[in-house]
């Protein structure tokens, strides 16, 4: 069986600045991505339909049969498997308002269609991503979930004694993972701790909290809510029902709040995100789809951080602010509450970043971690560059 994960392209467009760099496919929610989370479920690896300029990266793999294409905006569980895995040929698994999984033949990959006939009614329940605030609002349950899936049938490395523990929730550490002199409250909600990371001294957490392979929690810090933070991550400060996707730093003190950060950004000391509006009225945040202000219908909701974006030391970020891809945002007073992808300041004024610079510190920032920032990644830079000039 060939299994492809799809881009809902409306779902997509709502998830933008995210999935200017990435499938919808590789969005991290809870504590493992979308794919890692059908690949577990499946036991098979997947393959990608995306925008053709993120399809060098993310290659969709052909076969002349048997082609099942996945919705990856849907978390899996086994009743929706179930479902999924009854289609017949040129059939379609269809929910209220999209388009859950489809079973077709190769002549029909390239159209995804399937006529009205065809299609079956979902029955299993799921949760969605809908819009870019529900990887945050729905972290709850997604973690929970996600941490039953991965640690079923397996046993923790032993907690040191140093730690301070209350709560009934489970506490599991991978292989590697180091936690002393810390506070750690599973009262409403499991704690995870990736292989090899590290929570330090005198860090306050309270779950559902998870914590990324070599991602490091520094001392004093307190974090809450739902939180996740990916892989090679560094955290530090006041954190509260946020998401950070990996390979990315907010590692001093400075409040973040109701957030999303993508890879390979950094917030600089001090940066604080506000995500709570004076008048307490519903937060709007910019809609790339719909290419304005849109009400997320939510009192709490902070900063939005496309990939490879960074602020300088002591930034304010106003409640509900949106900033594109490879952004550096700078200086006093609040900046704009949407910042396009590759642009240079803060509240005196935003000017486009040079492209060459970009691309020359983003080749920095892969060396320091032992990777490189090759051709493929340099003409998705270019394409986002020239897509939001």
């Amino acid at each position: 069986m060939n299994y492809i994960l799809f881009d809902d392209q409306k779902v997509r467009e709502e998830l933008l600045p995210l999935t200017f760099t990435r499938p919808v496919a590789d969005l991290r929610f809870g504590i493992s991505t979308m794919r890692e989370k059908w690949e577990r479920i499946l036991g098979e690896k997947t393959s990608t339909l995306t925008e053709k300029y993120l399809s060098r990266k993310f290659p969709l793999i052909k076969k002349e049969d048997n082609n099942i294409l996945i919705n990856s905006s849907v978390c899996p569980n086994e009743a929706l498997l179930k479902q999924i895995q009854a289609l017949k040929p040129d059939q379609a698994l269809v929910g209220e308002v999209k388009v859950i999984a489809m079973n077709l033949s190769l002549d029909n990959l390239e159209n995804m269609e399937v006529s009205d006939s065809s299609q079956v009614s979902l029955e299993a329940t799921t949760v969605c991503i809908n819009n870019v605030w529900d990887l945050f609002s729905k972290l709850d349950v997604t973690i929970k979930r996600d941490f039953d899936f991965i640690t079923k049938g397996r046993k923790s490395q032993e907690i040191s004694k140093s730690n301070h523990i209350i709560g009934d929730y489970p506490i599991f550490l991978e292989e590697g993972a180091k936690v002393e002199f810390a506070y750690l409250n599973a009262t409403d909600g499991p704690i995870y701790l990736g292989k090899n990371s590290e929570v330090m001294e005198a860090a306050v957490i309270r779950g559902p909290f998870s914590l990324g392979e070599s991602s490091l929690v520094r001392p004093l810090t307190k974090i809450f809510g739902a939180t996740s933070v990916g892989p090679f991550s560094k955290v530090g400060g006041e954190i509260s029902n946020s998401l950070i996707h990996g390979y990315s730093n907010k590692v001093h003190d400075g409040f973040m709040g109701n957030s999303i950060v993508g890879e390979w950004c950094n917030l600089g000391a001090g940066t604080n995100t506000s995500n709570l509006k004076n008048t307490y009225d519903n937060v709007r945040i910019w809609s790339y789809g719909q290419e304005t202000f849109t009400d997320t219908g939510l009192q709490f909701c902070g900063l939005i951080m496309g990939d490879h974006s960074k602020t300088s030391i002591n930034t304010m970020l106003n409640t509900g602010t949106v900033v594109g891809v490879s952004s550096n945002l700078f200086g006093s007073g609040f900046p704009r509450q949407f910042v396009h992808s590759f642009m240079w300041g803060g509240f005196n004024g935003l000017r486009k970043y040079n492209l060459k610079k970009a691309i020359q510190v983003a080749e920095i920032v892969y060396a320091r971690r032992g990777l490189e920032f090759d051709k493929v990644e340099k003409d998705i830079f270019d394409e986002i560059f020239h897509m939001t000039i």
